[in-house]
């Protein structure tokens, strides 16, 4: 369903939806969960959904700004990211579209119409920084942060090896599915989990499937402008209250495992767990593991009794 959240649209899907007959799926504790760069809601693993619901949870997703189908911003123009690059690198200021803050009060205004006081925050990646940030913009909104192969951006931190950054920053052949879903299949390939390695056909057919939803590079420069110039996180995660679980493959050839270590060390309290074999992606069995942690971290943190009776009106 499509809502309007921060004076933007967004598209999110809500598992109290599916039945709304069913008035006790408004009170169950709620988890929202942010994706990273470039990726629609329905990248979140399906095993994932299943386990959080099973578990007791109203699992929201949401389509970030400029991506699948929540509002695009093509009259910002496309960015140049290799110029903004070495901006950084000089330590000149960056200046971005919008900002991981404004993606941040997206999801705080996802929240709000949903009538959602109060939810386990769960972001991958860029979606980490984002839940990051919704952390310490509205602590009194979050019963627990979950940042999963994430960083705080602080300067220093190991970055992806050049051949992964090589193939982020190469455009599809053409716009054509096929060669659309051949660019990502190099992609994911080359940040993918050596321990757990995807079988080509079933990522070929799950990458066709987000393509044939939505297809839109431009959105995603504006997305890695926005985490090139947000520069003051990493200081300001000493802040964060929420209890916080990091999780982060130790076999990340993008954001090195070293970047969950200092997100940790950053957040007061906060609990960090590597996965041998785990690269940047979301396959089957480090899903699993990862859930044996995440659901414990969820129901530690939850609310004594239930806390919302609200039905939304979209």
């Amino acid at each position: 369903m499509k809502i309007k959240a921060n004076g933007i649209d967004i598209e999110v899907e809500d598992t109290a939806e599916i039945n709304p007959q069913d008035l006790d799926a408004y009170t169950r504790p709620a988890v929202l969960l942010i994706m990273g760069l470039g990726m629609q809601l329905v990248a979140w693993p399906p095993q994932m959904i299943e386990a959080l619901v099973d578990a007791g949870f109203r699992v929201i997703r949401m389509d970030n700004r400029d991506i699948g189908l929540s509002q695009h911003f093509d009259h910002l123009g496309k960015p140049n990211i290799l110029w903004a690059g070495l901006k950084y690198k000089l330590g000149l200021k960056v200046v971005a579209p919008y900002t991981l803050e404004d993606m941040a009060q997206d999801a705080l205004g996802v929240l709000d119409v949903l009538g959602v006081e109060r939810a386990h925050v769960v972001g991958v990646s860029m979606g980490g920084m984002v839940a990051q940030r919704v952390a310490i913009a509205a602590p009194q909104r979050v019963l627990s942060l979950t940042s999963i192969m994430s960083s705080s951006g602080a300067k220093g931190l190991p970055q992806a090896k050049p051949e992964v950054t090589r193939v982020l920053l190469k455009r599809p052949e053409s716009d054509a599915p096929e060669a659309v879903v051949d660019h990502y299949v190099r992609l994911f390939k080359a940040i993918g989990s050596p321990g757990y390695p995807v079988p080509e056909d079933d990522m070929r057919e799950r990458i066709l499937r987000g393509v044939e939803r939505s297809f839109h590079p431009e959105g995603t420069l504006r997305q890695m402008l926005a985490i090139v110039a947000d520069t003051k996180r990493a200081s300001q995660l000493a802040h964060v209250t929420s209890p916080t679980l990091v999780l982060h493959g130790r076999a990340d050839p993008l954001v090195p495992f070293a970047n969950g270590e200092d997100t940790a060390a950053r957040i007061p309290g906060a609990r960090l767990v590597g996965f041998d074999g785990m690269g940047h992606d979301l396959p089957p069995e480090p899903v699993a593991l990862m859930l044996d942690e995440l659901i414990p971290h969820l129901q530690a943190a939850e609310p004594p009794a239930p806390y919302l009776a609200t039905k939304v009106v979209a």
